[in-house]
């Protein structure tokens, strides 16, 4: 539902690349990232703590009563936005205030569902994060003044024929044309229409990303800070907006789809801290850069994952938390012979069943929280540097995503299946599980970004042979074993003839179990196995404690 498509990214030769310390050495990811001295670390800790405290009771003023409407929610975030508590440049700058401020919004959010927070991390981590990342100083100037007005801004990335499942492929056009001193934005065909754009119909502004086109030739997908409406709130000339319709949950979020049938575009609406047009039409790199214009677009999609695995693993948490509470109060009925009132009564959380899923849940949510914790301390060391994060910290950002995302539907929905009718009642939180179907395909699809795992373990496989090493590194030697089998079977489909993408298309059972195998021994290595966070004993907690 965010409309942002999908990137696979990975460290270019000649960019400085930050990732995680080596294995055994965790500890130096968390001190990386705190004040020197203890007593700076004290100072910290209570700024911290003064602004949870006063965002947090901004949340729930924000968030009292469920919005009316998708306006009245946009007008909601507008003034959230103005307030300033979480400017803009956090992102750069305080990323550990970014990432906590996602997390608390989940939480205030919960009984509302997920339209909010999802308008949220588009207009902080889409919109504004992309105009940080690739726009010079005059973007730069014009974002602080749109976080003082409340402006609303969308990320139109994703069309119908090109989007999660593309690689970021984008058939928008913008044309530079020297005779006219601007560039014409266009929707060539139906298919090119930008598609499920959160924030589309209330926002003022627009991130477009559009293949651009100089002297003829296609320079690839490239970012334009685009004005949606006028002054006076109508769509700008050529800008064609229509409803995506009623979802299943969420729907105080507006989802547009968004058609460009000629719109007019100055010159200084390319973002161009990296690249720039010359009035002539000349096509130009600025500032050395080496990763192209769609991978640095791309960079907020690793943000916008540990945001989405967060969303979902907070989500799972409150759920679990909030069933909990009612199952440590609910009696029930256990066989104990005598008159019906002299029959043992247990909560329904001691119900053998429910406990042992408790039981697991406590265990698995432990775990998570300290991988999810451990992969955004080391993010944030990164953007508080300004380096692109190494090979190692976008496969960990990616299984995070994958891992923190499918183990919330597992639970979520085991859950449901033993509470009975109370999974079907208004407020319980279950009626938003679908929040997650959105964190599944948001920031790039979950089965993407497994199917780029498992490509990668495959020729991890050929380099170890052709080095002649048993198990290529980093590999627990069940995953060498999975990415081989997958190797040989790709490699017979080759002898008959079959075509590398189809090859892949027979053998996709295959690559789908590689790579949860790799995603599962990335977690290990960061955090340790499941048993490291299995509880020897299990008791039901008090609902007041939870």
């Amino acid at each position: 539902m965010s409309g942002s498509g999908y990137a696979i990214l990975s460290s270019a030769r000649g960019t400085r690349t930050s990732g995680i310390p080596p294995p055994g050495d965790r500890g130096a990811m968390s001190t990386l990232s705190q004040p020197e001295s203890n007593s700076e670390r004290g100072v910290a800790d209570v700024e911290r703590a003064k602004w949870r405290a006063t965002y947090s009771a901004t949340l729930g003023q924000v968030l009292a009563t469920p919005a009316a409407d998708v306006r009245d929610s946009a007008e909601r975030l507008s003034g959230l936005v103005r307030a300033g508590l979480l400017k803009f440049s956090d992102l750069r700058e305080n990323p550990d205030r970014f990432f906590e401020a996602h997390r608390l919004l989940v939480n205030h959010g919960f009984e509302q569902g997920p339209g909010f927070s999802i308008r949220f991390t588009v207009e902080y981590n889409l919109f504004a994060g992309t105009v940080l990342e690739l726009g010079g100083p005059a973007h730069l100037a014009a974002l602080e003044r749109m976080q003082a007005d409340g402006t609303l801004g969308c990320f139109a990335l994703t069309e119908r024929l090109a989007g999660v499942n593309s690689g970021l492929v984008v058939q928008t056009t913008a044309t530079w044309l020297p005779e006219e001193a601007r560039f014409l934005l266009r929707t060539p065909h139906d298919g090119a229409c930008k598609n499920w754009i959160s924030q589309g119909l209330t926002a003022t502004k627009a991130v477009v990303v559009a293949d651009l086109i100089t002297r003829g030739t296609s320079r690839g997908p490239h970012a334009f800070l685009v004005d949606l409406r006028d002054a006076h709130g109508n769509p700008t000339p050529g800008v064609v907006l229509g409803d995506m319709g009623e979802k299943t949950t969420g729907n105080d979020l507006d989802n547009a789809n968004i058609r460009f049938d000629d719109v007019w575009l100055a010159r200084e609406t390319l973002l161009d801290r990296h690249c720039d047009v010359t009035p002539a039409g000349d096509y130009t790199h600025r500032g050395g850069e080496v990763l192209s214009n769609m991978e640095l677009i791309g960079q907020r999609l690793f943000t916008g994952r540990v945001a989405v695995a967060q969303g979902a693993h907070e989500f799972r948490r409150r759920l679990f938390r909030r069933t909990r509470s009612h199952n440590d109060a609910k009696p029930c009925w256990a066989p104990g012979g005598g008159s019906h009132s002299a029959k043992t009564t247990v909560m329904l959380s001691a119900v053998p069943q429910l406990r042992a899923l408790y039981a697991e849940a406590d265990a698995s949510e432990a775990r998570m929280s300290a991988f999810l914790a451990a992969v955004e301390a080391a993010l944030c060391n990164v953007l508080r540097r300004g380096e692109r994060p190494s090979a190692a910290l976008v496969e960990a950002v990616a299984a995070a995503k994958v891992k923190a995302v499918d183990e919330a539907i597992d639970f979520c929905h085991r859950l449901r299946q033993e509470v009975g009718s109370y999974a079907l009642m208004a407020g319980t939180g279950f009626e938003h599980t679908d929040f997650l179907q959105c964190c599944k395909f948001a920031e790039g699809d979950s089965r993407i970004l497994m199917m780029k795992v498992a490509r990668d373990r495959v020729k991890s496989v050929a380099a170890a042979k052709q080095a002649e090493r048993p198990v290529p590194d980093g590999m627990s030697p069940r995953e060498a074993a999975a990415a081989a089998e997958l190797a040989r079977g790709l490699s017979a489909s080759a002898a008959r003839g079959v075509k590398p993408a189809e090859a892949w298309e027979e053998h996709w059972v295959n690559a789908y179990a590689l790579a949860a195998v790799a995603i599962e021994n990335i977690v290990t290595r960061w955090v340790g196995g499941p048993g490291a966070f299995t509880q020897s004993t299990w008791r039901s907690q008090a609902a007041s404690k939870l």
